[in-house]
């Protein structure tokens, strides 16, 4: 679910799908001004608790992630976490069982977020501000897990340039993982009590707004019509699942789970909010004799 749904900012306006390079760079230009003052607002204050957090040997993957990579992390030597923000997931790989991490993010200020907080720790992590679509060839071939989730998906306007990152990025028989919203959930609306039509197109759905909700960063301290204006587009599951398998990965794991990650439907009781899947998870292996799509 966007937070175009759960946001008191307004001004959100429907549009269309990218439809050229040009576009998708040029939205993912707006999202990282857009994040820059997000991310100063609600993470940068957070960093002490985020070492305090790391440094106590605790992590921030949910139980769902964990139990299908239960196998994975403790043999993993390098994983490559696109969309990393603060650092906070990323470091708390580590806190898992793999050895290294690189985290790659749009936002300046994620990025500076994270350098701050690993060099305090002195941990094993390497952080390149970047967008996604542009990560540094000299990783080619070199992840045993790309990592990516948690309200993710939503930010990018090319899944195929995405999915052919993630083949590029990883070792063969590496694996992929995704764990993000469920994008049913942008069907209904998080300001009410009851399962109601929110309005939004599960198959053609992109939005933009300023502002930021109450229930996530809120007031950043910028008037809402100055801020920088996000883009955000609903993908469904076989939209995620065709841009991997035709850039030439091997889908190994479906799920679909009743578990959110964050309060998406605050006003929703819990025994009606746990019939609809919050959340999915997808786990794509690169096949050890490459055979790209």
């Amino acid at each position: 679910m966007t937070e175009s749904q759960n946001s008191d900012a307004g001004q959100e306006r429907i549009e269309p799908f990218a439809h050229s390079p040009e576009e998708v760079r040029a939205r993912h230009e707006s999202n990282r001004r857009g994040w820059n003052e997000g991310a100063a607002a609600g993470y940068t204050p957070e960093i002490e608790n985020t070492i305090r957090f790391i440094r106590e040997g605790q992590s921030n993957l949910h139980p769902v992630e964990r139990t299908y990579l239960a196998e994975i992390l403790p043999h993993c030597d390098l994983a490559i976490h696109l969309q990393c923000a603060s650092g906070k997931d990323t470091l708390s790989l580590l806190n898992e069982g793999v050895k290294r991490v690189v985290g790659i993010d749009i936002s300046d200020v994620h990025i500076e977020n994270a350098r701050r907080t690993s060099a305090a720790l002195n941990l094993p992590a390497t952080w390149i501000r970047c967008d996604v679509l542009d990560a540094p060839h000299e990783l080619d071939d070199s992840a045993d897990l790309i990592y990516t989730g948690r309200g993710a998906l939503c930010w990018l306007h090319d899944l195929d340039a995405w999915a052919r990152v993630i083949f590029r990025l990883l070792k063969p028989g590496g694996y992929a993982s995704i764990f993000d919203d469920h994008p049913i959930t942008w069907l209904f609306d998080p300001q009410v009590s009851t399962l109601q039509y929110s309005g939004y197109d599960y198959f053609h759905s992109c939005v933009s707004e300023v502002g930021w909700p109450d229930t996530y960063i809120g007031d950043i301290g910028i008037p809402v019509d100055q801020q920088s204006r996000k883009y955000e587009c609903l993908w469904p599951i076989s939209r995620v699942f065709q841009a991997l398998t035709k850039a030439g990965l091997v889908v190994v794991h479906l799920g679909e789970h009743p578990d959110p990650f964050w309060e998406q439907f605050p006003h929703l009781p819990e025994e009606i909010r746990r019939k609809i899947p919050n959340t999915f998870s997808m786990l794509a292996r690169k096949p050890r004799s490459e055979v790209p799509g």
